[in-house]
């Protein structure tokens, strides 16, 4: 069942309008009821109680949902949710909720027809042990902080069975532990997932450990499906390390393994590629596939740069007005004066300058969809005339009393509050309610962790590929800088790094300190370093009497490490194995730090290549 207008609480964009930003670290809901999406801040700790009784904490009205469906307990070591004896069920990933269950970021909750995406909230590396799948997340989160600390490789598996498993487990867990490595862990998240720890053991194809672990596990569960994660090229955290790890083992076939990259989907809207990887982003454009399917105007709320005006334009493609034209409209950018000539056109002669009649930007829209980006930011003369417009499909240009039939779909988009706007005198609040009948609410890029490497090396990509240049190989300590970075700029602050990394850097790896001083943990502004490449290795060329410009002891570290290793390859002939035995490193660990270097070793040639 939709649902009625919604309401303020429905459509309100956290953090925005002038609010103070959400603490990035709090655990909340992303909610898809009916024709909209919102956010639920869940507590730091106490109880939350789902359903349509009006004492509900999270307070739902599809009839699909019993009165009292679930409850939520968050708890310093986690989120659990527990089933009411609902009607129609609680489910965690399509599988029915049986007692306590443990909640984790990307989880999808369904409380009848109504979806729920989790965002859990950061916990610290030293988390209390309590509960079994919390041990082994905190056994993770300390793998995490060692494969960062120290540049070391971490694999993730997550094997998903078709059916929860009653019994048996501990006869299982003893086969496929009875060969692991002393600093691997395995346990089960839920009856129907259980998750592998792989220290040093790197997510590359061919590699030994890797390989073992995967036959074992898909040995003992035939059909069973296996995802695989590797830190920190698919996340730099426990919690996206797993989910991407779970998303893949979703798209897996029985009995197959899938990488974190085959967990991603990229949209092709007409030529505009979006890639999407995170659970709610995944969640949000299936909810906007379907809003397409009918007439109604669409409000995409969400911060600058996250990604509005792609998904209006999946709207529009996704829709039957898609063989007509798109008009985006950027409201904040419309002259001061002109503002209703742009979008209802003029006669000539309405007003000084105006030579000749002119279509607005409505009109040329006919068929089609017209997107109107940063609504808010209309002066309300122009909002009562497009209230109207709408209304009555029909416009009348400056200057002229003859009205003009228009057909269009209204996307709107805002990064402002528009309820506050409205309390404000600011904004209208009927166009308001029109505008909104389905409300879709993205989350900000800091809070889609799994898509952060992903987007970086699609953009990274491209931005070679327009260069002509070979491609650039983002460093592990890169991956984790802009994974801990909160991007006010979201998307598009991202792509235009990327812009700039691809014509600034001369090296083939991009590292840390070509990055800006906020990513690198520095308030100051040095001189962004370059890196040249001479012969086999490379080295930071720095102002050196520009302040703040020496790289930091751990950089330092890793060119030294660098350089050594490049000297041991030479040394051996590109033998891998006999210059990691020259160096004291670990082979699997030498290959792992290779490809981040973005090396190509050929044996029998003397010393690498770049990749």
């Amino acid at each position: 069942m939709s649902s009625p207008v919604p309401n303020a609480r429905d459509t309100r964009p956290l953090g925005m309008g002038g609010a103070e930003p959400p603490d990035a670290g709090a655990a909340y809901l992303l909610v898809m009821e009916g024709d909209s999406s919102w956010r639920f801040s869940l507590p730091a700790e106490g109880t939350v109680l789902v359903g349509r009784d009006a004492p509900a904490d999270l307070l739902l009205r599809d009839e699909s949902v019993s009165r009292r469906h679930a409850r939520i307990l968050v708890t310093e070591e986690g989120a659990r949710v527990v089933d009411l004896g609902s009607h129609n069920g609680t489910l965690v990933n399509g599988r029915p909720v049986e007692g306590a269950h443990l909640l984790l970021s990307g989880d999808v909750l369904s409380f009848g027809a109504v979806l729920a995406v989790v965002r859990a909230r950061v916990r610290p590396v030293a988390a209390r042990r309590t509960l079994e799948s919390e041990r082994l997340m905190a056994h993770l989160r300390e793998e995490v902080d060692r494969a960062l600390r120290y540049s070391r490789p971490l694999s993730v598996l997550v094997l998903a069975l078709p059916e929860p498993l009653t019994g048996g487990r501990d006869a299982v867990e003893a086969l496929l532990t009875a060969e692991a490595e002393p600093a691997e862990a395995m346990g089960w998240l839920d009856a129907a997932h259980l998750l592998c720890v792989l220290p040093e053991v790197s997510s590359e194809p061919g590699e030994d450990g890797l390989g073992e672990r995967v036959e074992a596990l898909l040995a003992a569960y035939p059909q069973a499906r296996l995802g695989t994660a590797a830190c920190p090229t698919d996340g730099c955290d426990a919690d996206t390390l797993v989910a991407v790890a779970r998303t893949a083992a979703q798209v897996a076939k029985p009995g197959r393994a899938a990488a974190a990259a085959d967990g991603a989907t990229r949209l092709d809207l007409a030529g505009r590629m979006v890639l999407v990887a995170d659970p709610a982003m995944s969640q949000l454009y299936a909810l906007l596939r379907r809003l397409a399917a009918s007439e109604l105007p669409v409000l995409v709320c969400g911060e600058t740069g996250v990604g509005k005006e792609n998904a209006a334009f999946a709207v529009h493609h996704w829709s039957r007005r898609s063989a007509g034209p798109f008009i985006a409209v950027n409201c904040a950018a419309l002259p001061e004066g002109l503002v209703e000539s742009e979008l209802f056109g003029n006669e000539k002669g309405a007003f000084t300058g105006a030579t000749t009649s002119r279509a607005g930007l409505l009109e040329s829209a006919q068929g089609g969809t017209v997107f109107l980006d940063e609504v808010g930011e209309l002066p309300l003369s122009a909002q009562a005339k497009l209230l109207r417009a709408l209304e009555v499909r029909r416009i009348t240009r400056v200057g002229d009393t003859r009205e003009r039939p228009i057909d269009l779909r209204v996307v709107a988009a805002t990064h402002r509050d528009l309820e506050a706007e409205v309390v404000a005198g600011r904004f209208r609040q009927d166009l308001y309610f029109r505008l909104g009948a389905a409300t879709v609410l993205l989350p900000p890029l800091r809070e889609r962790p799994r898509e952060v490497p992903l987007l970086a090396r699609d953009f990274l990509a491209r931005a070679c590929q327009a260069l002509g240049r070979t491609e650039l190989v983002l460093a592990s300590d890169t991956l984790q800088a802009l994974s801990r970075d909160a991007w006010p700029g979201n998307v598009r602050e991202l792509r235009n790094l990327m812009d700039f990394v691809a014509a600034a850097v001369v090296g083939d790896v991009v590292d840390p300190h070509h990055l800006p001083p906020r990513m690198q943990g520095r308030k100051g502004g040095a001189t962004v370093a370059r890196t040249e490449v001479a012969q086999e290795s490379s080295s930071p060329v720095l102002d050196a009497e520009a302040p703040g410009s020496r790289l930091p002891l751990a950089q330092e570290l890793r060119e030294l490490e660098r350089r050594r290793m490049m000297e041991a390859l030479d040394a051996e002939d590109g033998v891998q194995t006999r210059a990691a035995a020259r160096i004291g490193m670990p082979i699997r660990t030498f290959s792992f730090k290779l490809k981040q270097l973005g090396v190509q070793v050929r044996p029998g040639r003397r010393g690498p290549t770049p990749e």
